[in-house]
Parts: C-alpha cells; structure tokens; sequence
C-alpha cells in the first residue's frame, strides 16, 4: 500500500484536524478521561457523529457517511494525536452496530441505529459465561420460545464490558439443545433495563469495574427482538466476533495506550535513571515503537483491502494478538519508569494512569477472543495447520454436557 495520503485523503485529514481544533474545548482530552462522567463522555460522542466524525464507514441508511476504512483511520489517527478521548460507545459502533446493519429488521434499525452512533443508547455485547469463555457455542444461557411469540431468557453472562450503564445489548442464547451447539443458537437484542436483568459490576485489580456479570431471570424479549433466524445465531454472532477483531487491532489502532504519550514520558522520566538502565529503557522503549509501526502498517494493509472489497482475513486476529503484547510491554516500561513514585496514584511531576494501565492490560489477553484462541486462528487459517481436536464434534449439545 502507499503510506502517504491521496489528495482525497489529505482533503479528509484536513477536514477532520480543523473540526477537532474548532471543538477542542468541548471535546476534552485524556487527562480529564477518568472523572468524565457517563453524560460527559455521551455529549462528546454526539458531538462528534453531528460533524460527520462517526460511524463513518456505516451505509448512508444506518446513519453513517458511506465512507471508507482509511477514512475511518485518519479521524483515528487525529483524534489520538489531539489527546481526544475514545468513544464512550464503541462497544456499539464497532460491534453491535454492524450485527444489526447485517441481521436486523427494518424496524429494529430504525430504532436504534441512529441513537446509538450519537450515544442517545449506549450498547454492550452478551456473549461469554462462565462454563464459556474460549468456546463460545458452550454456551448455556437459554432463551425458550411462549405461546404469544416471546422468548424466556434465563441464565448467565460475565465479562460483560459497559454493562451497567448499557441501555441495550446483544445476547447470544441457546434455543435447541438437542443439535450440534454450534447449530442451536439464536440472538436478540435485549433492553438492560428490563425485568428480570440484573448486572453486578466485577472489580478489577486497577480498582476499577467496567466490566460485569449479568443474570437473566425469565427475561420477556418479543420475537420482533430477534436478530436473524432461529437457530442461526452462530453466524450472526460471526458477524459480531470479525467486527470485533476488526474494532480492537484489525485496523492499526493501538491498544490500551498511545504510544506518543509513552514517548512524552520516557523523555520526562529517563533523565532520572542511572546511565545503565537508560540504555535498558530505551532499548525496552525501541522494540516496542518497531512493534507498533509493524502492527499498524499491517492494519493499514489490511484496511486498503477491505477498501477495495475484500472481506477482513486473519489480519485482524494478529493485530489484537500482537498489541495486546505491545501494550503490555509499554505499560510495565511506563510504571518501571516511574521509580518510587510508582507506589501513588499521582507522580511528581503529574503522570497518572500508568499503574491503571499495567493492571487493567492483562485482561486484553482475554478480551475480544483469548491469545489461546487468535494463536489457533493464525495457526490454522496462516500456516495451515491441523486444527484442534474436538471431542464434541458430531453429537448434540445436550450429549456434549452429560
């Protein structure tokens, strides 16, 4: 690919630096991320999906621009480099969004698509649950069919990101135990305030809870809720996980921290190190710049493939795979670096964040598909290796759990 821009892209970063330095004020910056509130971070997003900054990949009739990937990735790459906070909603634009746009009614886009690019609702994705992390179509979670239409949703899900302050999610259930588990899933979109819907937040290491279990206790959901056909839930949820990939590492975006804010602060921080360590840090610092320009010219490849047509590959698995590594290694170099101080909230000269960073990064090894499970996906689909064995293949899913 050509790494510079066309003059259509360079017309479009122009655009998108002029509206982020018009809005600056209003659109905050990192520093303020951890006390902005829900409402905050809500008025942020809307203000941006007003100047055409969101969704814009999105058809023209979801509410999007109809724009391309590598416009996506220039307002990306702007917004990072003003200092702008993400999304609050980005668990719905990136995953979410695309399942209703490819499976959902004419009526359920209607509703919810334009509210929740500007963050009127804000989305969660229901997918793991205790007995089912890394396989996925273990899931137990139960969804049964009424005499009116409806569907009961009784069980479990856990790790739910944004689930308690979500308005809406989307919930992958079991609706016939007696085929394949891959076979007897159905997914709905499910409103989290609704009876029977309790979430209990889960505190992280960091102090912090963003993520959630979530408990349905004979959920009433109408069959209008359903997102593609009964028993095809696998291939919707298909379509939730590559966006996903996609979302967290498949475009060059980095994960967890920039790295021009780690740069500021090795040069804050090296000076106070002895001549020995300094060459450690910087050697530690080196590896991991080289890492990220792989990581993201390999997502920018893969975004200009997809600008052409092509459907997201594996790509995408590498890049969350590699950064959720690369983020890691920046976090622990940023903490080492801060010596003493490493032991407050607040060092010296005002960095913060960098402890929150080192502990709240571990869970991206599982977030968003588990390393065990990318490393399968580039195994087999890269290298052409056998794939792993597996003991249910070829029985019911009632069978596979006796």
């Amino acid at each position: 690919m050509d790494f510079e821009d066309t003059p259509d892209e360079a017309a479009w970063r122009s655009t998108v630096r002029s509206f982020v330095e018009e809005h600056r004020a209003e659109l905050g910056d990192r520093r303020g991320r951890r006390t902005d509130g829900d409402d905050v971070a809500r008025v942020r997003q809307a203000l941006l999906y007003d100047g055409g900054l969101v969704g814009v990949t999105w058809p023209v009739e979801a509410g999007g621009q109809g724009g391309t990937p590598m416009q996506q990735a220039i307002i990306d790459q702007e917004l990072s480099r003003a200092g702008v906070p993400g999304l609050i909603n980005l668990i719905g634009i990136g995953m979410c969004g695309p399942t209703v746009i490819h499976h959902g009614s004419d009526a359920q886009k209607d509703r919810y698509l334009k509210r929740l690019l500007r963050a009127d609702d804000l989305w969660c994705q229901l997918f793991s649950e205790p007995a089912s992390g890394s396989d996925l179509a273990a899931l137990r979670t139960r969804a049964v069919q009424t005499e009116d239409g409806s569907w009961r949703i009784s069980g479990q899900k856990v790790w739910t990101t944004l689930a308690h302050v979500a308005d809406f999610g989307i919930v992958l259930t079991r609706t016939d135990p007696d085929v394949a588990k891959h076979r007897g899933l159905t997914m709905f979109v499910v409103p989290m305030k609704a009876e029977g819907v309790t979430v209990r937040p889960l505190r992280q290491m960091s102090g912090g809870a963003d993520f959630n279990e979530v408990f349905f206790d004979d959920v009433v959901v109408p069959d209008s809720e359903r997102l593609g056909d009964v028993g095809d839930g696998w291939r919707v949820a298909l379509t939730t996980l590559m966006s996903e990939r996609l979302t967290l590492g498949g475009g060059g975006t980095e994960i967890g921290m920039s790295i021009s804010s780690v740069a500021q602060h090795v040069a804050r921080r090296i000076g106070d190190l002895s001549s020995d360590r300094q060459a450690l840090a910087r050697q530690d610092f080196g590896r991991a710049y080289v890492d990220t320009l792989g990581i993201r010219y390999t997502g920018y490849r893969q975004l200009s493939a997809i600008s052409r047509g092509a459907f997201p590959g594996p790509e995408a698995s590498a890049g969350k795979l590699a950064g959720t590594r690369v983020a890691r290694d920046l976090a622990d170099l940023s903490v080492r670096l801060l010596g003493d101080d490493a032991a407050y909230a607040e060092s010296a000269d005002g960095s913060t964040g960098w402890q929150d960073a080192q502990a709240g990064l571990p869970g991206m090894a599982i977030a968003g598909g588990t390393n065990e499970v990318l490393r399968n996906v580039l195994g087999e689909r890269v290298l052409g290796l056998p794939p792993e064995p597996r003991a249910d293949k070829g029985i019911t899913f009632k069978e596979s759990i006796r």
